[in-house]
């Protein structure tokens, strides 16, 4: 490495616990680096099997891995209400106050459940919040599933491989499904798969009744209404819409950093514009790329190597965005993506994520030994 790293006066805080921050969090405590991990969770969330633990009973136990073991007295559970660049700490709810030499902000995206937990809770609660939805669905027999993205489409999926006798209807106001930035042809083979499984689609329309309806309980002969004046009944509706980047701990100390949609500007480096010591990494990070796990997880290994770099005087390394590769788990059964410009064989795609959703990634990343059904 050339130079001794001297971790005197070194106390790295990395506020949020997902892919990016445990990654980040792994990398200091590979180095030596005295660190603090912020979570609102007490367990790591593997957010990319969220859905499917909302249809199968007992999956979503495999999806939470307690911080603590991985990270011991690192870790420290709570909401960051503040950041204090002058000062150098964050504010927890609360008012408690931790110290920082370096900053690395990965708060990630805020959502609708199922796709999303974001809550200060225990993950025991987590858990069993997705168990009460597994029966809700199995009660329901006719669902409408709000939003055609990647996590709407996967959503419509995974309830019409496990339930095929429900009656599941996507609503989406584009024409297109999944991620504008997949290759047509892939958005295409998400869009043949739906409709092969016997979802069917309502695109090119918004739901007009939104703020009338109640998500994830069941209740007999709902009513959706659309702007085009589409009338759907179902027992149970589903928000799989309105993600957002969680800014809500820096928004107002950094706020002359901000895009217009809550992500921090960065340099090439992932340091926040205007801030040596402070880095962002993840989908709060303003990079031209989509918002995955794999990228989190390689921002946060340029972000601690600049931080040891800045210490031993080195120069420091930058990022680059490479091509979009994007796996959608249709169901355990079935897949659709791309690896950079090519489009993948369905049968590799099902193989390599549907099966099993990439948990035994995440079990081995914090260095714990995984449920047996998730292994």
């Amino acid at each position: 490495m050339g130079g001794q790293l001297s971790v005197d006066n070194v106390h790295v805080v990395v506020v949020g616990g997902g892919f990016g921050g445990i990654a980040a969090g792994q990398h200091l405590k590979s180095k030596g680096i005295p660190f603090t991990l912020i979570d609102l969770r007490n367990a790591f969330h593997h957010n990319v099997a969220a859905l499917r633990a909302s249809i199968q009973s007992g999956f979503a136990q495999q999806t939470f891995i307690p911080f603590q073991e991985t990270f011991g007295a690192s870790f420290r559970q709570g909401r960051v209400v503040q950041v204090d660049p002058r000062a150098q700490v964050v504010v927890l709810e609360g008012g408690k106050e931790i110290h920082y030499s370096h900053l690395i902000l990965c708060t990630g995206m805020d959502g609708p459940f199922p796709g999303k937990f974001n809550a200060v809770a225990d993950y025991h609660m987590a858990i069993q919040k997705y168990e009460d939805l597994v029966k809700e669905i199995q009660a329901a027999s006719s669902l409408v599933v709000i939003g055609g993205g990647s996590t709407g489409v996967e959503m419509a999926a995974e309830i019409k491989t496990d339930y095929p006798d429900k009656k599941v209807v996507l609503v989406h106001s584009r024409i297109a499904l999944a991620d504008p930035e997949l290759l047509p042809s892939v958005r295409q083979q998400a869009k043949d798969v739906l409709l092969k499984k016997g979802v069917e689609l309502v695109l090119g329309q918004k739901v007009a009744n939104l703020s009338d309806l109640e998500f994830n309980v069941t209740r007999k002969n709902m009513t959706i209404l659309t702007d085009k004046d589409t009338e759907l009944i179902a027992d149970l509706v589903i928000s799989c819409t309105g993600n957002k980047i969680n800014s809500a701990a820096y928004s107002s100390s950094l706020c002359d950093c901000l895009t217009e949609n809550g992500a921090l500007k960065v340099n090439p480096h992932l340091q926040v514009e205007g801030f040596e010591n402070i880095y962002a990494i993840g989908d709060c990070a303003d990079i031209n790329e989509p918002k995955m796990a794999y990228h989190a997880g390689l921002h946060a290994g340029v972000a601690v190597t600049n931080i040891i770099n800045s210490l031993l005087g080195k120069a420091l390394t930058s990022y680059k965005t490479g091509s979009v590769t994007m796996l959608l788990a249709m169901g355990r059964d079935d897949g659709v993506g791309q690896l950079g410009g090519v489009r993948l064989a369905r049968c590799l795609v099902t193989q390599s994520k549907s099966k099993g959703l990439l948990l035994w990634k995440s079990w081995r990343e914090m260095g714990q030994t995984a449920p047996r059904e998730a292994a």
